[in-house]
């Protein structure tokens, strides 16, 4: 399972009442040393203190009341979200290769790995989920069920129950587990609506780290439309892709081992994403955790529920945002922007589009890049500066077997290519 971080917003209010002291002056050496004798003649005779002010009382007041209904508010986002999130305990078969949820090179140096206990044979692995629906329905990230033999879920009043996956879906590292019980003791989540979230704005995440249950932690947004391997061990098809997760968005929440499949809620209760990685050296929260957003979550998980997976759209390239000093190893603008593709994938729909993938090398700041293919400037009419931007578009605006058209630079001159979209083949 992995890890998540939610920012650590403090309030802090500083009064200063200014009670109309007299000065008091010491002379140098007037304390007399270690033996604490002050000279008389050093300290004049203190006046009188003059009441506070109505006006700075008013001050105080106004703080003491602000910090009251700031914390009232946490207080009442808790009390509204916890009952929904879940502990989720799974039991899976493990090998001496993979005992600790992954080979590490997954572009964030293996850290947003699972709660596990190291131990070849069956182990325990720890993390969070949350309530969907009534019918019994709970998410949480595919890394967290993955490979389990059982999985229990522990409700915020202890009640435990067996619960089985009844969708998952690696490449946008989501999963459906069911269970069995009373429909009162199920209290679905509230849903915000990602694509307005903004930097700057609080953020709570709730969930389990190190087992620790209904742990809640606050900060801000701190960065948007990041992305992310697709799952702890780079999710991998049969062609040799690697797969990654736009749209992500980054806090400096505090997130840990175990608050994978947790929620990270804006100031409303309502949530904005799932709790799912940590970029940390020491595979604990280091102040950059990232969360799949619910826009993410509302066109999976419905999909997962009715037909237990979900089908990608899929170009069958890889490619690199276009910088200034590769553009400029093809002759084009170094203002210039796009996607560089690198590879196309035999048979895939970009090959039969005819998309060129880079065919030569160029030295770039002293290394070699492969250079020369075809440049991905928009699809179907949108800019596409970064990768990203052609990832994001993809996930949000289209499926598979629909055609998209391309706008792309080849030998420096401008064309369009339709491209029939496939389905990412299974892993």
């Amino acid at each position: 399972m992995k890890t998540t971080k939610v920012l650590g917003v403090v309030l802090i209010v500083s009064v200063m009442v200014l009670a109309g002291l007299g000065a008091v002056s010491l002379s140098q050496g007037a304390l007399g040393g270690l033996n604490g004798v002050v000279s008389a003649q050093t300290v004049p005779t203190a006046t009188a203190v003059a009441p506070a002010s109505t006006s700075n009382v008013a001050a105080v007041t106004a703080a003491d009341s602000s910090l009251a209904a700031f914390e009232a508010t946490f207080e009442q986002i808790y009390a509204q979200v916890n009952p929904s999130v879940v502990n989720i305990e799974v039991v899976e078969q493990a090998s001496a290769q993979s005992q600790f949820g992954g080979n590490g090179n997954n572009g964030n140096n293996g850290n947003n790995l699972p709660f596990r206990h190291p131990q070849v044979g069956p182990q325990q692995a720890l993390g969070s989920g949350f309530v969907w629906d009534k019918q019994g329905d709970i998410v949480t990230n595919n890394h967290v069920v993955a490979g389990a033999s059982s999985i229990s879920v522990v409700f915020s009043d202890g009640t435990t129950a067996d619960a089985k996956v009844v969708g998952a879906d690696p490449f946008a590292d989501l999963a459906v587990i069911k269970v069995d019980v009373p429909a009162d003791l199920l209290q679905p989540v509230q849903i915000a609506d990602s694509s307005q979230v903004k930097v700057g704005q609080i953020a709570i995440a709730i969930g389990n780290p190190f087992g620790f249950s209904g742990s809640m932690s606050e900060g801000i947004v701190s960065g948007l439309s990041r992305s992310i391997p697709a799952d702890s061990s780079g999710n991998t098809s049969t062609t040799g892709g690697t797969y990654s997760i736009p749209d992500i968005i980054q806090t400096d929440a505090a997130i840990n081992p175990g608050n994978s499949g947790g929620v990270l809620v804006n100031d409303q209760g309502q949530v904005i994403g799932v709790t799912a990685a940590i970029e940390s050296s020491a595979q604990s929260n280091s102040g950059v955790g990232f969360v799949i957003p619910s826009a993410i979550v509302q066109k999976v998980v419905p999909s997962l529920i009715k037909d237990g997976k979900y089908d990608h759209p899929w170009l069958g390239l890889s490619g690199m945002s276009l910088t200034s000093d590769v553009a400029q190893a093809m002759n084009l603008k170094a203002s210039q922007r796009g996607v560089l593709v690198m590879t196309v994938v035999d048979n895939g729909p970009s090959a039969k589009a005819g998309l060129k993938p880079s065919n030569t090398q160029a030295t770039v700041s002293g290394a070699q890049v492969n250079v020369g293919g075809d440049v991905i400037t928009a699809i179907n009419g949108q800019v596409v500066k970064r990768f990203e931007d052609l990832t994001s578009y993809l996930l949000s605006q289209t499926q598979p077997g629909q055609t998209v058209t391309l706008t792309v630079l080849r030998g420096g001159q401008e064309q369009t290519v339709k491209v029939t979209l496939g389905t990412i083949p299974a892993q």
